[in-house]
């Protein structure tokens, strides 16, 4: 009675206000708020593409350039005695009677004696080259996910990039040498993972596939240049600064420019940080991003929808949002991201055995070095296109089943050919074309992987599918050894298999980019179609 008395109940609506109701910020996906407010692929997302997919260009100058600082130079006889012209190799001929063209500085195999007896050194270096790439994509992978960011580990496997290459160029001895490039190797192998991510991550679902695959553009481009730069640095040693001068650059002139992943922030609880390039994005794009509109993941947009009176106004703040974080551990402990990990491992290693494997025996064509390997960066780009115009058309999955079948259909033509005669020609060509395609698989897998898993485990899972691949890269010239018409044979049976394995992978097509385990495993229950 006294309540009635002060007025109390009077003043209290007997209708609940729906003021306060449309006065909570409403929570979008990141996808959502690309596609409604923010523009998919707009001038910002242009910006942001092409210049962190400049690093791309790095990792093709780093991996490519053993091919220049450990070629086997010419050589020429100093002496009629004892240097026959009929001597194929310089193992045959006497010590002193020949010289190295260019003198014995001119490459790694003339400096440190890496010939007859001690040419396997080469492959060595090679391999542990890709060794370093394999730990390097893992390490830089977790870290990329977890404390780092995305941008932090693409400043962090720049710097190393620059610092261990000159560190090679003083190399006083061939095991000084191979470890420079074993460690060179590790931050080359984090570097096409993390700007790969960082700059297909905000971009919106209709754009990415193919704003995915044009980032290996950039990776040819790369090789192409080295070979303008070994041209005009033809000693080892000064070819290997040359080398690490662009990821110096990158480091001082693109990096400030570049924003962290928005979907990191998100998945990391940093909603304010990620709302504000949000901002920034629809601003440079001319779209409004209206103030009661906020990011959420996936899974809690799902249970907001299902119980959106249930949460409190405490859990609608950005700043009380707790990390996500994911490893390795969760993609393994999920039934169907482990499935899929187990796939796309199996399927990069055989597409990496056969796009090195082939890229090692075009090197052998007899051809002018410099001129031979920019032809075959540039042999790639159309393959790069293709795969890109044919992607939102025939979906990922068919795109990835065909273009290994057909790679390994020339492969198997080529094993059958002879080595002499026209018959050589032919299986040149049949190479050349296994290249096209894979080339064009190999691309299209850095898209299909990405799609495969949420942004909270995402860098994990691609840095272990790196790490297949690098397995593959380091198995390819043991391959290519075997000579005559058995490495197109493995290239064949290996490019065929893994064709036949992408037919057990969904299809991602006009899917979402999920951010959390239990949104892509909540989404994938409720449309069990899309699994075929």
């Amino acid at each position: 009675m006294s309540n009635l008395l002060d007025g109390g109940d009077l003043r209290s609506p007997l209708i609940p206000s729906a003021v306060d109701e449309y006065s909570k910020p409403k929570k979008v996906t990141m996808d959502q708020m690309f596609e409604k407010y923010c523009g998919e692929f707009g001038w910002w997302q242009l910006r942001h593409f092409l210049l962190t997919s400049m690093a791309w260009a790095l990792e093709g100058i780093h991996t490519m350039v053993m091919i220049f600082s450990d070629r086997e130079p010419g050589w020429r006889c100093t002496t009629s005695r004892g240097c026959g012209s009929t001597a194929k190799s310089v193992c045959e001929l006497e010590p002193g009677s020949w010289e190295w063209f260019g003198g014995i500085g001119n490459s790694t195999v003339s400096e440190f004696g890496l010939i007859c007896g001690q040419k396997y050194r080469v492959g060595l270096v090679q391999a542990l080259f890709f060794a370093g790439c394999m730990i390097g994509a893992g390490v830089f992978g977790h870290l990329s996910d977890s404390k780092l960011g995305r941008k932090g580990s693409l400043t962090i496997v720049c710097i190393l990039n620059a610092i261990f290459g000159c560190l090679t160029a003083f190399s006083s001895d061939y095991w000084t040498y191979t470890l420079f490039r074993f460690l060179s190797g590790f931050s080359t192998g984090g570097t096409g993972l993390c700007a790969f991510v960082l700059a297909t991550e905000p971009i919106g679902q209709c754009w990415r596939g193919v704003a995915g695959m044009s980032t290996f553009y950039f990776f040819s481009t790369g090789i192409a240049s080295l070979s303008a730069i070994a041209y005009f640095f033809q000693s080892w040693r000064s070819l290997y600064i040359a080398s690490s001068v662009p990821a110096l650059l990158f480091v001082i002139l693109i990096l400030p420019f570049l924003h962290e992943s928005p979907r990191w922030f998100l998945v990391r609880g940093k909603v304010d940080e990620a709302m504000k390039i949000m901002h920034k994005i629809a601003i440079s794009n001319g779209k409004h991003l209206p103030d009661g509109v906020i990011l959420a993941v996936d899974s809690e947009v799902n249970n907001d929808d299902d119980a959106l009176h249930s949460q409190s106004e405490s859990k609608l703040e950005p700043d009380t949002n707790e990390a996500l974080n994911g490893s390795l551990l969760d993609v393994l402990r999920s039934p169907l991201t482990r499935f899929r990990l187990f796939l796309a491992v199996v399927i990069n290693f055989f597409v990496s055995v056969v796009y090195y494997g082939l890229s090692l025996n075009a090197v052998n064509l007899g051809t002018n070095l410099y001129v031979n390997v920019a032809l075959n960066a540039m042999a790639e780009m159309p393959a790069y296109f293709l795969t890109a115009l044919l992607l939102d058309k025939l979906g990922r999955k068919p795109l990835a089943i065909w273009t290994m079948w057909f790679s390994g259909a020339f492969c198997l033509a080529g094993s059958l050919m002879k080595g002499y005669g026209a018959w050589k020609i032919i299986r040149m060509v049949c190479g050349v074309i296994g290249i096209f395609f894979m080339a064009g698989t190999y691309n299209l897998l850095y898209v299909y992987s990405m799609e495969l898993f949420p942004t909270v485990v995402r860098n994990a899972a691609l840095g272990c599918a790196t790490q297949a691949s690098q397995m593959g890269a380091i198995l390819a010239p043991l391959v290519v050894v075997l000579g005559g018409g058995v490495p197109f044979a493995v290239f064949a049976a290996c490019g065929i298999a893994g064709g036949l394995l992408v037919i057990y992978l969904p299809e991602t097509l006009n899917r979402p980019l999920y951010d959390t385990m239990a949104g892509m495993e909540e989404a994938e229950a409720e449309k069990p179609c899309i699994l075929a």
